[in-house]
């Protein structure tokens, strides 16, 4: 693992923005920031570059065709790759409703996964179980036939199943059983997020209560706000609770993006891709889960023409906020980096650029469009028509292009 220290005209460190100032990376982590680091070493000149930090994707099923349910490695490594091309160093693979032994199988090989060598560009940081224990309501692209109630032994198998890797599990609070299951998956340091649910505000409130940490897809799959119930979305957007948010321009409009971000603690925000196995790829027919899906102009719908997830990347999720809601580049870069670190319990290793963290960065030229992502100081792609990526590559021993 190489030292190194690059300078760039913005770094958008963890209290403030730094202005043609130097990052010293030491060993994968961060050594230093600010005017004169990187002195006692070369330091590569990134000119109008913008040095920000790694992206972390909490909810992501699949990208360039391969899927999270596929339960094979190669997939994951796919996913892993095409992330990194969009300033994204962590990500939770994110499984759909399926048969219970698929399920079981898909957070099988995100264990395993975790357990053998990194991936080629984001890195694997656990299982996110989308699917199973929702209502028919608000199914969404979620075929019901293999809707579950949620147990405490059903949580316990799927546990051991991924190796200890589950990280987040999302349910209908009103189904038979979700309390008594959110208090045991809390217990055993797993998130509980709601969605796909008909629950009332009372029934969400009394989830978040016991111990739920958000809402999945916020206003998505979910009974909405109304006057005289302000139902699950009502119940996560005053509750000091995490909201996921898809800001693709489809599954939001712009004045709920800017209702969201007036009512919500920048920390309480996460942008997510919920990006499925088209993303990356051309319009046409896909499958999500067990579902059939089509995609066009970059929209993925059920025959029934239901959202489907969709073909997002959380670069273009940040730069949606800034445009269309009018936050700063640094806020809305904080909910897709800081925000969700802070969620998984990692805002001290990573999610933010301060000195003693993890070196994971996203390069953006001056229009913020990724030019290079670093995980733990390596370099896991470089654009190649970047007019710094020989010098970066050579200079950090990252992948020539």
């Amino acid at each position: 693992m190489m030292d190194y220290a690059l300078r760039a005209a913005q770094i958008i460190a963890h209290d403030s923005d730094l202005s043609n100032a130097t990052i010293t990376i030491d060993n994968g982590k961060i050594a230093g920031l600010g005017e004169g680091e990187g002195e006692s070493r070369p330091t590569l000149d990134l000119g109008d570059a913008i040095i920000a930090p790694g992206m972390i994707d909490i909810h992501i099923h699949g990208r360039e065709g391969c899927d999270v349910m596929d339960a094979d490695p190669a997939a994951l490594r796919e996913i892993s790759a095409s992330l990194a091309q969009h300033g994204v160093t962590g990500f939770l693979a994110t499984t759909a409703t399926a048969a219970w032994d698929r399920t079981l199988n898909a957070l099988a090989m995100v264990g395993e996964v975790m357990a053998g060598p990194a991936l080629p560009g984001a890195r694997l940081l656990g299982a996110y179980s989308e699917g199973i224990f929702f209502s028919k309501v608000h199914k969404g692209a979620h075929n019901e036939a293999f809707f579950l109630p949620p147990t405490v032994e059903r949580i316990a198998e799927m546990q051991q199943a991924a190796r200890g890797s589950l990280k987040v599990v999302a349910l209908a609070p009103e189904r038979e059983g979700a309390m008594e299951t959110i208090r045991y998956a809390v217990s055993q340091g797993i998130r509980m997020v709601l969605g796909h649910t008909d629950a009332t505000y009372d029934q969400t409130m009394a989830a978040l209560e016991a111990g739920a940490s958000g809402g999945v897809h916020v206003f998505n799959g979910m009974r909405g706000i109304h006057h005289r119930d302000p139902g699950c979305a009502g119940a996560v957007m005053l509750h000091p609770a995490t909201v996921e948010v898809i800001a693709d321009g489809v599954h939001l409009h712009p004045a709920i993006l800017s209702m969201i971000t007036r009512l919500k603690q920048p920390e309480e925000v996460m942008l997510i891709s919920d990006c499925m196995c088209a993303g990356g790829l051309h319009d046409g027919d896909y499958r999500l889960g067990e579902m059939d899906v089509k995609v066009t102009q970059g929209v993925a719908r059920t025959p029934a023409g239901g959202l489907a997830g969709s073909t997002l990347t959380l670069d273009n999720a940040v730069q949606r906020m800034v445009r269309e809601v009018g936050l700063s580049f640094r806020d809305a870069l904080e909910m897709a980096s800081l925000a969700p670190a802070h969620f998984l319990g990692l805002a001290e290793t990573t999610g933010s650029l301060a000195k003693g963290k993890q070196a994971d960065l996203a390069i953006m030229d001056a229009g913020h469009r990724v030019r290079a992502t670093i995980v733990e100081g390596t370099p896991v792609w470089i654009d190649p028509d970047w007019q710094h990526a020989a010098t970066l590559a050579a200079a950090t021993g990252g992948p020539q292009p």
